[in-house]
């Protein structure tokens, strides 16, 4: 079973300095039938202008990743981390007990496009705790890279859930398959192009639940990115 999330029936709100969408209900936008699929809470996408941010704010419980698509994002925490991520880089924040952060547009001149993705973990509490991975830009060419995952297998950032992200940059005309073993869930998330999912056509922005499939099959329309969140 598939079910397809229009990119254009997601929660959206311009601030002026922040242009942002949200898959499913986050802060002022609340819709009971979107509060999340299995594990994924947050799937927000953000476009913040130059200079501008996030004031430190607070967060705990939640396994918190962001991946920046174009520019570069200024994060500091009470953790004592402060680094600049740029396009194509992960970060993950373990919130645990409680942790304080900020995230502002690194540059003065440009604006900054990234995801930000809100995983629940498997326990509450624990130390908050961090980590950032810059991969090769080859490795996710026509082929799944992980990016995150319960065990940090393969150089991927580790998570507190028994769930796994795959990026993967697809060409035109070319098509992927991910195995989805019995009693797991996927959801897939088209950031930029267009593809076709099980013979259905997404655009940049859609997302699809998908249960019960055996094989997902993710064929490009057009040359694309995208997230595959593989789920307990």
């Amino acid at each position: 079973m598939i079910r397809i999330r229009r990119s254009e029936d997601r929660g959206r709100f311009d601030h002026g300095w922040l242009d942002t969408r949200h898959t499913f209900s986050f802060g002022s936008y609340h819709d009971p039938d979107q509060m999340g699929f299995g594990s994924l809470r947050v799937i927000n996408e953000d476009r913040v202008r130059p200079g501008q941010g996030f004031g430190t704010h607070g967060h705990r419980d939640m396994e918190i990743i962001s991946c920046v698509l174009d520019g570069a994002l200024e994060h500091r925490d009470s953790m004592g981390h402060g680094s600049v991520l740029r396009a194509g880089m992960f970060q993950r924040m373990s919130a645990g007990t409680g942790v304080e952060h900020s995230e502002f547009n690194h540059s003065r001149t440009d604006p900054v496009h990234f995801y930000q993705i809100w995983i629940v973990p498997e326990r509450r509490g624990g130390p908050p705790s961090y980590e950032e991975r810059s991969f090769a830009g080859d490795e996710h060419s026509n082929r799944w890279q992980l990016i995150a995952s319960r065990d940090g297998r393969g150089g991927s950032v580790t998570i507190q859930q028994d769930a796994d992200v795959y990026r993967a940059r697809i060409d035109a005309g070319a098509q992927l398959t991910h195995e989805s073993p019995a009693g797991r869930q996927s959801w897939v998330q088209v950031v930029r192009g267009g593809v076709n999912l099980c013979g259905h056509d997404l655009a940049a922005g859609d997302g699809a639940a998908i249960e019960d499939e055996d094989v997902v099959a993710v064929g490009a329309t057009s040359d694309s990115e995208v997230l595959l969140f593989d789920l307990a």
